[in-house]
Protein backbone atom coordinates (compact mmCIF):
# COMPACT_ATOMS: atom_id res chain seq x y z
CA UNK A 1 0.00 0.00 0.00
CA UNK A 2 2.61 2.32 0.83
CA UNK A 3 4.35 1.41 -2.39
CA UNK A 4 1.10 2.60 -4.04
CA UNK A 5 0.61 5.21 -2.37
CA UNK A 6 4.48 6.72 -3.01
CA UNK A 7 4.03 6.17 -7.04
CA UNK A 8 0.96 8.38 -6.87
CA UNK A 9 2.58 10.91 -5.12
CA UNK A 10 5.69 10.85 -7.63
CA UNK A 11 3.08 11.26 -10.43
CA UNK A 12 1.59 13.74 -8.78
CA UNK A 13 4.82 15.80 -8.12
CA UNK A 14 6.08 15.51 -11.96
CA UNK A 15 2.28 16.76 -13.21
CA UNK A 16 2.74 19.72 -10.83
CA UNK A 17 6.37 20.36 -11.68
CA UNK A 18 5.15 20.03 -15.43
CA UNK A 19 2.56 22.54 -15.03
CA UNK A 20 5.31 25.07 -13.05
CA UNK A 21 7.61 25.05 -16.19
CA UNK A 22 4.72 26.08 -18.33
CA UNK A 23 3.36 28.94 -15.99
CA UNK A 24 6.97 29.66 -15.96
CA UNK A 25 7.33 30.18 -19.64
CA UNK A 26 4.26 31.97 -19.94
CA UNK A 27 5.03 34.52 -17.65
CA UNK A 28 8.41 34.84 -19.03
CA UNK A 29 7.21 35.53 -22.90
CA UNK A 30 5.25 39.17 -22.54
CA UNK A 31 9.20 40.33 -21.18
CA UNK A 32 10.83 38.86 -23.56
CA UNK A 33 8.70 40.37 -26.31
CA UNK A 34 9.45 44.12 -24.77
CA UNK A 35 13.46 43.48 -24.61
CA UNK A 36 12.88 42.61 -28.30
CA UNK A 37 11.07 45.66 -29.14
CA UNK A 38 13.65 48.00 -27.28
CA UNK A 39 16.54 46.07 -28.63
CA UNK A 40 18.72 46.29 -32.12
CA UNK A 41 17.61 44.56 -34.97
CA UNK A 42 19.91 41.28 -34.42
CA UNK A 43 19.13 41.19 -30.83
CA UNK A 44 15.79 40.79 -31.87
CA UNK A 45 16.39 37.95 -34.36
CA UNK A 46 18.04 36.29 -31.68
CA UNK A 47 14.95 36.66 -29.37
CA UNK A 48 12.60 35.45 -31.90
CA UNK A 49 14.61 32.28 -32.20
CA UNK A 50 14.62 31.74 -28.60
CA UNK A 51 10.87 31.83 -28.93
CA UNK A 52 10.97 29.68 -31.64
CA UNK A 53 12.72 26.96 -29.65
CA UNK A 54 11.26 27.31 -26.32
CA UNK A 55 7.55 26.82 -28.07
CA UNK A 56 8.04 23.59 -29.02
CA UNK A 57 9.29 22.43 -25.26
CA UNK A 58 5.68 24.27 -24.32
CA UNK A 59 3.74 22.26 -26.69
CA UNK A 60 5.71 19.28 -25.51
CA UNK A 61 4.54 19.76 -22.00
CA UNK A 62 1.05 20.09 -22.75
CA UNK A 63 1.36 17.65 -25.66
CA UNK A 64 0.11 14.40 -23.05
CA UNK A 65 -2.83 15.64 -21.74
CA UNK A 66 -4.17 17.01 -25.67
CA UNK A 67 -3.34 14.01 -27.10
CA UNK A 68 -4.95 12.26 -24.59
CA UNK A 69 -8.36 14.23 -25.06
CA UNK A 70 -7.74 14.55 -28.79
CA UNK A 71 -7.61 10.28 -29.67
CA UNK A 72 -10.27 9.67 -26.86
CA UNK A 73 -12.75 12.19 -29.14
CA UNK A 74 -11.37 10.83 -32.05
CA UNK A 75 -11.80 6.85 -31.12
CA UNK A 76 -15.70 7.26 -31.08
CA UNK A 77 -17.09 8.51 -27.75
CA UNK A 78 -19.34 5.44 -26.86
CA UNK A 79 -16.76 2.96 -27.07
CA UNK A 80 -13.92 4.93 -25.59
CA UNK A 81 -16.78 5.94 -22.51
CA UNK A 82 -17.18 2.06 -22.05
CA UNK A 83 -13.64 1.23 -21.80
CA UNK A 84 -13.77 4.08 -19.55
CA UNK A 85 -16.29 3.39 -17.24
CA UNK A 86 -14.64 -0.42 -17.28
CA UNK A 87 -11.73 1.39 -15.88
CA UNK A 88 -13.16 3.11 -13.16
CA UNK A 89 -14.78 0.50 -11.61
CA UNK A 90 -12.18 -2.06 -11.90
CA UNK A 91 -9.77 0.61 -10.35
CA UNK A 92 -12.54 1.47 -7.75
CA UNK A 93 -12.80 -2.49 -7.22
CA UNK A 94 -9.02 -2.97 -6.85
CA UNK A 95 -8.16 -0.48 -4.32
CA UNK A 96 -11.06 -1.63 -2.18
CA UNK A 97 -9.20 -4.67 -2.14
CA UNK A 98 -5.84 -3.29 -1.60
CA UNK A 99 -7.29 -1.06 1.50
CA UNK A 100 -9.01 -4.27 2.78
CA UNK A 101 -5.99 -6.53 2.25
CA UNK A 102 -3.64 -3.61 3.91
CA UNK A 103 -5.95 -3.49 7.15
CA UNK A 104 -5.73 -7.26 7.29
CA UNK A 105 -2.26 -7.44 7.77
CA UNK A 106 -0.82 -7.68 11.60
CA UNK A 107 1.66 -8.82 13.71
CA UNK A 108 0.75 -12.18 13.56
CA UNK A 109 3.99 -13.43 15.56
CA UNK A 110 3.22 -10.87 18.84
CA UNK A 111 -0.54 -11.96 18.70
CA UNK A 112 0.58 -15.31 19.56
CA UNK A 113 3.00 -14.70 21.79
CA UNK A 114 0.26 -12.76 23.57
CA UNK A 115 -1.71 -15.20 23.73
CA UNK A 116 1.02 -18.02 24.69
CA UNK A 117 2.06 -15.83 27.60
CA UNK A 118 -1.62 -15.12 28.50
CA UNK A 119 -2.60 -19.08 28.49
CA UNK A 120 0.68 -19.91 30.29
CA UNK A 121 -0.49 -17.90 33.07
CA UNK A 122 -4.06 -19.69 32.80
CA UNK A 123 -6.25 -16.76 31.81
CA UNK A 124 -7.84 -18.22 28.70
CA UNK A 125 -10.28 -15.02 29.26
CA UNK A 126 -7.38 -13.06 28.63
CA UNK A 127 -6.37 -14.71 25.70
CA UNK A 128 -9.85 -14.33 24.32
CA UNK A 129 -10.06 -10.60 25.05
CA UNK A 130 -6.26 -10.08 23.10
CA UNK A 131 -7.97 -12.25 19.67
CA UNK A 132 -11.02 -10.03 19.89
CA UNK A 133 -9.55 -6.80 20.46
CA UNK A 134 -6.83 -7.48 16.97
CA UNK A 135 -8.10 -6.88 13.62
CA UNK A 136 -8.08 -9.21 10.52
CA UNK A 137 -8.27 -12.50 9.73
CA UNK A 138 -5.46 -14.09 11.54
CA UNK A 139 -7.02 -12.66 15.16
CA UNK A 140 -10.26 -14.04 13.96
CA UNK A 141 -9.34 -17.71 13.62
CA UNK A 142 -7.33 -17.76 16.91
CA UNK A 143 -10.87 -16.31 18.71
CA UNK A 144 -12.71 -18.63 17.23
CA UNK A 145 -10.16 -21.45 18.28
CA UNK A 146 -9.80 -19.92 21.89
CA UNK A 147 -13.74 -19.88 21.95
CA UNK A 148 -13.32 -23.87 21.80
CA UNK A 149 -10.20 -24.82 23.81
CA UNK A 150 -12.20 -26.37 26.72
CA UNK A 151 -14.03 -29.08 23.70
CA UNK A 152 -10.60 -30.69 23.22
CA UNK A 153 -7.87 -30.54 20.50
CA UNK A 154 -9.85 -32.48 17.82
CA UNK A 155 -12.81 -30.02 18.09
CA UNK A 156 -10.29 -26.79 18.43
CA UNK A 157 -8.22 -28.16 15.20
CA UNK A 158 -11.58 -28.26 13.32
CA UNK A 159 -12.92 -25.03 13.92
CA UNK A 160 -9.95 -23.25 12.99
CA UNK A 161 -9.94 -24.98 9.50
CA UNK A 162 -13.70 -24.35 8.56
CA UNK A 163 -13.43 -20.65 9.54
CA UNK A 164 -9.94 -20.24 7.72
CA UNK A 165 -11.75 -20.99 4.68
CA UNK A 166 -14.64 -18.81 5.54
CA UNK A 167 -11.54 -16.02 5.77
CA UNK A 168 -9.88 -17.01 3.12
CA UNK A 169 -13.50 -16.23 1.34
CA UNK A 170 -13.76 -13.00 2.12
CA UNK A 171 -10.06 -12.21 1.25
CA UNK A 172 -10.87 -13.55 -2.28
CA UNK A 173 -14.02 -11.19 -2.92
CA UNK A 174 -14.71 -9.46 -5.84
CA UNK A 175 -11.83 -10.45 -7.51
CA UNK A 176 -14.03 -11.94 -9.88
CA UNK A 177 -15.25 -8.83 -11.02
CA UNK A 178 -11.89 -7.76 -11.48
CA UNK A 179 -11.07 -10.38 -13.94
CA UNK A 180 -14.34 -9.49 -15.87
CA UNK A 181 -13.38 -5.12 -16.62
CA UNK A 182 -10.13 -7.19 -17.55
CA UNK A 183 -11.50 -9.33 -19.50
CA UNK A 184 -14.04 -6.52 -20.90
CA UNK A 185 -11.76 -3.75 -21.60
CA UNK A 186 -9.77 -5.49 -25.06
CA UNK A 187 -12.99 -6.76 -25.85
CA UNK A 188 -14.64 -3.58 -25.89
CA UNK A 189 -11.59 -2.27 -27.65
CA UNK A 190 -11.83 -4.65 -30.21
CA UNK A 191 -15.63 -4.45 -30.74
CA UNK A 192 -14.81 -0.51 -31.53
CA UNK A 193 -12.32 -1.80 -34.45
CA UNK A 194 -14.70 -4.50 -35.68
CA UNK A 195 -17.18 -1.20 -35.89
CA UNK A 196 -14.68 1.17 -37.46
CA UNK A 197 -13.24 -1.08 -39.86
CA UNK A 198 -17.48 -1.88 -41.27
CA UNK A 199 -17.63 2.23 -41.10
CA UNK A 200 -14.48 2.54 -43.33
CA UNK A 201 -15.74 0.04 -45.48
CA UNK A 202 -18.93 2.00 -45.56
CA UNK A 203 -17.13 5.27 -46.49
CA UNK A 204 -15.87 3.72 -49.67
CA UNK A 205 -18.70 2.37 -50.50
CA UNK A 206 -20.42 5.57 -50.32
CA UNK A 207 -16.82 7.42 -52.19
CA UNK A 208 -17.12 4.85 -54.90
CA UNK A 209 -13.10 4.98 -54.63
CA UNK A 210 -10.29 3.41 -52.38
CA UNK A 211 -8.18 5.99 -51.42
CA UNK A 212 -5.95 6.47 -48.64
CA UNK A 213 -8.14 9.40 -46.88
CA UNK A 214 -11.11 7.82 -47.07
CA UNK A 215 -9.74 4.56 -45.32
CA UNK A 216 -7.40 6.32 -42.79
CA UNK A 217 -10.03 8.04 -41.22
CA UNK A 218 -12.19 4.67 -39.84
CA UNK A 219 -8.93 3.10 -39.69
CA UNK A 220 -7.72 5.35 -37.37
CA UNK A 221 -10.92 5.31 -35.28
CA UNK A 222 -10.77 1.29 -35.17
CA UNK A 223 -7.16 1.44 -33.57
CA UNK A 224 -7.36 3.88 -31.27
CA UNK A 225 -10.34 2.08 -29.38
CA UNK A 226 -8.20 -0.88 -29.39
CA UNK A 227 -5.30 0.82 -27.69
CA UNK A 228 -6.92 2.59 -25.05
CA UNK A 229 -8.48 -1.17 -24.40
CA UNK A 230 -5.54 -3.35 -24.10
CA UNK A 231 -4.07 -0.01 -21.78
CA UNK A 232 -6.84 -0.61 -19.44
CA UNK A 233 -6.59 -3.96 -19.37
CA UNK A 234 -2.71 -3.80 -18.24
CA UNK A 235 -3.02 -1.23 -15.66
CA UNK A 236 -6.21 -3.40 -14.25
CA UNK A 237 -3.73 -6.95 -14.70
CA UNK A 238 -0.51 -5.18 -12.51
CA UNK A 239 -2.99 -3.87 -9.93
CA UNK A 240 -4.59 -7.61 -9.99
CA UNK A 241 -1.58 -9.02 -9.47
CA UNK A 242 -0.41 -7.22 -6.42
CA UNK A 243 -3.24 -8.21 -5.07
CA UNK A 244 -3.21 -11.68 -5.76
CA UNK A 245 0.44 -11.55 -4.18
CA UNK A 246 -1.05 -10.37 -0.80
CA UNK A 247 -3.87 -12.43 -0.64
CA UNK A 248 -1.37 -15.56 -1.01
CA UNK A 249 0.65 -13.69 1.84
CA UNK A 250 -2.38 -13.53 4.36
CA UNK A 251 -3.25 -17.06 3.61
CA UNK A 252 0.54 -18.58 4.32
CA UNK A 253 -0.22 -16.07 7.53
CA UNK A 254 -2.94 -17.52 8.99
CA UNK A 255 -1.82 -21.04 7.60
CA UNK A 256 1.12 -20.87 9.95
CA UNK A 257 -0.59 -19.32 12.68
CA UNK A 258 -3.34 -21.91 12.81
CA UNK A 259 -0.49 -24.55 13.57
CA UNK A 260 1.43 -22.12 15.89
CA UNK A 261 -1.99 -21.96 17.89
CA UNK A 262 -2.60 -25.79 17.83
CA UNK A 263 0.72 -26.13 19.31
CA UNK A 264 -0.04 -23.09 22.28
CA UNK A 265 -3.59 -24.95 23.04
CA UNK A 266 -1.53 -28.15 22.85
CA UNK A 267 0.81 -26.88 25.91
CA UNK A 268 -1.64 -25.43 27.68
CA UNK A 269 -3.52 -28.60 28.09
CA UNK A 270 -0.69 -30.65 28.94
CA UNK A 271 -0.09 -28.34 31.32
CA UNK A 272 -3.56 -27.71 33.11
CA UNK A 273 -5.32 -30.39 32.28
CA UNK A 274 -3.54 -33.55 33.49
Amino acid sequence: MKKVFAFVAMMGLLTFGVNQTINAQETEAPATEEVAQDDSASVAAAEENVVEEAAPEEEEGEGLHKTIKVKFIEGSAGFMSLVAIAMIFGLALCIERIIFLSLSEINSKKLLEDIQTALENGDVEGAKSICRDTRGPVASICYQGMMRIDEGLDVVERSVVSYGSVQASNLEKNLSWITLFIAMSPSLGFLGTVIGMVQAFDDIQKAGDISPNVVAGGMKVALITTIFGIIVALILQVFYNYILSKVEALNTDMEDSSVTLLDIIMKYNLKFKK
